[in-house]
């Protein structure tokens, strides 16, 4: 690999020995002393990888997309294996499949855990598991960058007015996300503090948030979350993930208004405005609207905490909130609002115009000057076409391991957007830790495929298989 390759992965590697440094000293601090030698192993393994990625590599060969893809893809492998130190060499005897498991669920900010009864665990080893959630958000968000290549120009006008990134690009873009993803965290960290909430959830809980992950410090988030107030608090502060990280930031520090910065962000909004009132007017009878409202911004966020008993009935809508997901530059999964919008409209103004020849119809981005081209919609519906298979192969695989069809089919939607299996899915009791050793591994690996842009996919199949 190259130079770029790298400072990539080594970057990682040192902020997973940063955050074993942590867990230490808070492990030294409130005499949490049963799991302390596995952060030292943790500490020593991710800072020899650190060096070894930093140090050594080839000088002389430019990366080109497809060496890009594989790095993220060897990311999403190596990460976990460290991050699974904890768990492996903890006092809960857990096999490596279900350490690895456990920290390829975080990592992917998913949710799944192994674990059945989060009370019995050591206070420093909740911290971890939500720490995998933290560091995998930001992999994501700057796996988005690394790959800036893959994408269309009107995506690229949202982050930079450059056309093209160089590497003084990628680094000032990457220092912002950095930035702004912690001073995120800190800010929902206080947030939840102001309300009422203990420090040690508020802690796990923010970063949970803002990575969009689905691990929780307690059995139940009804456990911490018990008025409408708290209710209220935490739905908006999900929407954090669902957004564009730079979304706050557009608005309170870009001095030009180029409404191209906001093109996803205010069709998301409406999206969202429209959606909650529909609720509101059709769905809301038999259960609290607040409680609806948290649900729909859990799924819409591919979050997936629910604070109330399934609601069975609304199921289905609640997936398929899951699916169409947030934001491209959000740690929320999903197909993107805004891919399904120009595929619709784009499907509509080719009808119109066999029927109106005369007239010309714009694809254009509500709001936007921004204008979609054949090209963006064929990447759309690829992505769309690649989430299908994915979602009959996994659902299938989960089929022939015993999984009933329905319950396959729902953990199969969750697995692919990354979202955790709570109650308002009906999977809340489901249990990951005797799943068979091929399932488990099959939900790791749609778990990274969920995670890692599905175009990214298509293009190393045309790489692999169609050479010519």
């Amino acid at each position: 690999m190259s130079k770029l390759q790298t400072k990539y992965l080594s970057f990682f590697f040192g902020i997973v020995s940063i955050l074993s440094f942590f867990n230490i000293l808070y492990s030294y601090y409130f005499n949490l002393y049963l799991n302390l030698d596995t952060y030292y192993f943790t500490l020593v393994i991710s800072l020899i990888l650190f060096i070894t990625f930093f140090k050594f590599g080839k000088y002389n060969i430019k990366s080109n997309i497809f060496q890009k893809i594989l790095t993220i893809f060897l990311g999403y492998l190596l990460i976990p294996l460290v991050l699974s130190i904890p768990f492996y060499f903890s006092i809960y005897n857990l096999t490596f499949s279900n350490s690895f498991f456990e920290s390829i669920s975080g990592f992917t900010s998913t949710g799944f855990t192994i674990f059945d009864d989060i009370k019995l665990i050591d206070q420093s080893l909740i911290i971890w598991r939500s720490s995998t959630q933290w560091i995998g958000g930001l992999y994501f968000l700057f796996s988005i960058i690394y790959l800036i290549d893959i994408y269309d120009e009107s995506f690229k006008k949202t982050l930079t007015n450059y056309i093209s990134y160089n590497s003084t690009e990628i680094l000032k873009q990457a220092a912002k996300i950095f930035i702004l993803y912690s001073s995120l965290t800190v800010s929902i960290f206080i947030i939840l503090n102001i309300f009422s909430i203990r420090t040690f959830d508020s802690l796990n809980l923010a970063l949970t948030i803002i990575s969009s992950g689905g691990f929780l410090p307690v059995n139940e988030l009804s456990m911490i979350i018990r008025d409408n107030t708290q209710v209220i608090m935490f739905s908006l502060l999900m929407l954090l993930s669902f957004f564009s990280l730079f979304f706050s930031y557009n608005l309170v520090f870009l001095r030009k208004k180029n409404i191209n910065f906001f093109y996803e962000d205010l069709p998301l909004f409406i999206y969202l405005v429209v959606v909650v009132t529909i609720f509101f007017l059709f769905f809301s009878f038999n259960y609290d609207f607040f409680i609806n409202l948290f649900a729909i911004i859990s799924s819409m966020t591919n979050i997936g905490f629910s604070v109330s008993p399934g609601q069975d009935n609304l199921t289905f809508i609640f997936l398929i909130l899951v699916i169409i997901g947030g934001s491209f530059f959000s740690t929320s999964s999903g197909l993107r609002f805004v891919k399904i919008y120009s595929l619709f409209k784009f499907s509509l103004n080719q009808i119109l115009s066999f029927s109106k020849p005369k007239n010309v119809f714009m694809n254009k981005l509500m709001f936007t000057k921004i204008n979609f081209n054949l090209e963006d919609i064929n990447k759309y519906f690829l992505t769309i076409i690649i989430f299908i298979l994915s979602l009959f192969i996994l659902t299938s695989l989960l089929s022939l391991s015993g999984i009933t069809f329905v319950n396959s089919i729902k953990l199969s939607i969750l697995t692919l957007m990354n979202t955790v299996n709570s109650s308002i899915y009906g999977l809340e009791n489901f249990d990951f830790n005797n799943l068979e050793f091929f399932t488990k591994y099959c939900l790791i690996f749609f778990m990274i495929v969920g995670r890692i842009e599905l175009l990214t996919i298509l293009l190393l199949i045309k790489k692999f298989l169609f050479k010519n």
